[in-house]
């Protein structure tokens, strides 16, 4: 999938908060959860989450998701990652 039509099913699905983030490499956050749903797609480099079992690896052209309140970690490998994240909040923020 490419980025525009990424960005045009984010808004269709009611994604609020749409930007493109520059990831620096990092190890993982540590388990956590957060107040949104979020959908991402990796443009470049390497993103991954775990969620209830073993980690998943997210490349270029791939796209992962977190509900909202969903335990779970996530890191970014050493050559860092670009995604165009996308947050959708249950309370209709925008």
């Amino acid at each position: 999938m490419n980025e525009h039509d990424f960005e045009r099913q984010l808004k269709t699905d009611g994604f609020q908060e749409i930007e493109y983030q520059k990831l620096d490499p990092r190890p993982g956050k540590g388990r956590h959860r957060h107040h949104f749903e979020i959908r991402g797609l990796v443009i470049s480099g390497t993103f991954v989450v775990r969620q209830t079992g073993e980690p998943v690896v997210y490349r270029s052209g791939q796209v992962f998701s977190v509900a909202e309140g969903e335990l779970h970690d996530e890191w970014i490998e050493a050559e860092g990652a670009h995604v165009l994240v996308g947050r959708k909040f249950s309370g209709g923020r925008s």
